[in-house]
């Protein structure tokens, strides 16, 4: 079982743990470590919601910035044949590689965010 949770701009895998028959996950995008765990999907939300709560306090208790996910630069290896078809089609569109990449990547994020739900 896996599925996304959001809240205050933050996002979240879940997962189901059959070893301890529960429900974790962890705020996804940051390097903090911020887990949390429930034994059904209700208890899970709230969790979650506590999670992003307890870590936005503690941050601001420590002076520290809470951290956002993603900056928005992207730095990817790919074969070079995608790469020349990637650039080729950018070109023949009237596009940058990155507005082309941009499309690319959102198009397909949308996607499969789509099926997930």
């Amino acid at each position: 079982m896996t599925g996304a949770l959001s809240y205050k701009g933050y996002h979240a895998a879940v997962a189901f743990d059959a070893d301890d028959a529960i429900l974790t996950g962890r705020i996804a995008g940051i390097n903090d470590v911020v887990g949390f765990h429930a034994e059904d999907a209700r208890g899970l939300v709230e969790a979650f919601h506590e999670a992003v709560d307890d870590y936005l306090e503690t941050c601001a208790k420590l002076g520290k910035s809470p951290e956002r996910a993603y900056s928005g630069r992207v730095m990817v290896r790919i074969r070079p044949d995608v790469h020349a078809r990637a650039a080729l089609a950018a070109q023949l569109s009237g596009m940058s590689l990155n507005q082309f990449s941009e499309e690319a990547l959102d198009t397909l994020a949308e996607r499969r965010l789509a099926s997930a739900r």
